[in-house]
């Protein structure tokens, strides 16, 4: 890798990203100790819950050499998925119709980025010739926000998302680690200044304080990394939202300079910005199978697709129609789906 011009191959890399249908792409070096002490008081506070993965392998997640050896720099890219088909939270209001987070309506965002990436690679090595590196979409312990943050991509905010000035935070994040020496983006500071609505909108008040989430009262993780009961504190909070929540993302400020993707194949299937809960509740094993290939949403099964529908319809207005597409399935189902039919028709009753 002599006589190589890394300033001009970080601006060419950053050209080739844009070409590749990335919105950005920046560098960072890998030292996240200021993060690791962050992670580790999460961890033993057990605001992780039910996802072990995230307790396991910390030294890689905070080392990003040891995950990947000879790694000195990580190459984060953005890539947006805001519709303008919606910008309220108007969709969450007392409705028979579903809730689905924006991320997750259309094809699974993990294989189209990682192929992005391995694209960029190969240009990477067109001119660099061979060196190291590994594509990483959430898909290994990597601190992808850290990354990104420490990269200049935006600040993680007061609901822990990762917030850019001129896309909120309506994107997914990707990385290259790499044994290129890159030159790094200078980080941004942060800019929520005293706002406090993403606290303040989260219907089951998950956020212990600013920038601190226990994901056990959150209802992405209660509807998607929960293989169990919901408890039964949270199911009227849910609300008509049967797969992730974005209300702290609805009301984030900054979201208001967010632009409508161009991705294809981020456009909802099937539907699945405008659904109504019987018709989904109505799907067999092998309808959700079919109607999620390709989806982030296969990924929690059937059981659990039934068990957040069935609390959907407990919280839907009461109708001849929704008692009957609960009744249709009582009995008839797993227990722990069965219990929370059980609980929907509750609500029902009076």
């Amino acid at each position: 890798m002599t006589e190589i011009d890394f300033h001009q191959i970080s601006t060419d890399i950053k050209k080739w990203g844009v070409e590749l249908g990335f919105q950005e792409v920046s560098f960072t070096d890998i030292d996240l100790s200021k993060y690791e002490h962050h992670l580790k008081d999460w961890i033993d506070r057990n605001y992780h819950g039910a996802m072990s993965y995230m307790a396991e392998n910390h030294d890689k997640r905070c080392h990003p050499e040891q995950l990947v050896p000879g790694t000195i720099r990580v190459v984060c890219v953005r890539m947006d998925y805001a519709m303008d088909s919606e910008d309220s939270l108007d969709s969450m209001q007392n409705t028979g119709k579903a809730y689905i987070s924006r991320y997750a309506r259309g094809r699974d965002y993990h294989k189209l980025i990682r192929k992005r990436l391995q694209k960029l690679a190969r240009k990477i090595q067109d001119v660099a010739g061979p060196f190291g590196y590994r594509a990483f979409v959430d898909s290994a312990p990597v601190l992808e926000r850290a990354l990104a943050e420490k990269a200049g991509m935006g600040w993680i905010g007061k609901n822990t998302m990762l917030i850019n000035k001129q896309a909120g935070s309506w994107f997914f994040l990707g990385e290259l680690f790499t044994d290129l020496p890159l030159p790094v983006d200078e980080q941004v500071a942060d800019h929520c200044g005293s706002c406090s609505a993403c606290l303040d909108i989260c219907p089951t008040n998950a956020f212990v304080k600013p920038n601190l989430l226990d994901a056990t009262r959150c209802i992405s993780y209660l509807t998607i990394e929960l293989r169990t009961s919901i408890p039964v504190e949270f199911r009227k909070p849910m609300g008509n939202r049967i797969y992730g929540c974005d209300d702290c993302q609805f009301v984030c400020p900054w979201n208001k300079f967010s632009k409508p993707t161009q991705e294809k194949d981020f456009t909802p299937r099937h539907s699945l910005d405008d659904a109504q809960l019987v018709d989904l509740f109505a799907w067999s094993e092998r309808e959700f199978l079919k109607r999620t290939e390709g989806s982030a949403i296969r990924r929690i099964g059937y059981d659990c697709w039934l068990r957040n529908i069935a609390v959907a319809l407990g919280n839907a207005p009461s109708s001849k129609e929704i008692v009957s597409s609960l009744q249709s399935r009582l009995n008839n189902v797993s227990d722990m789906v069965n219990e929370h039919i059980e609980w929907a028709l509750l609500q029902h009753e009076s």
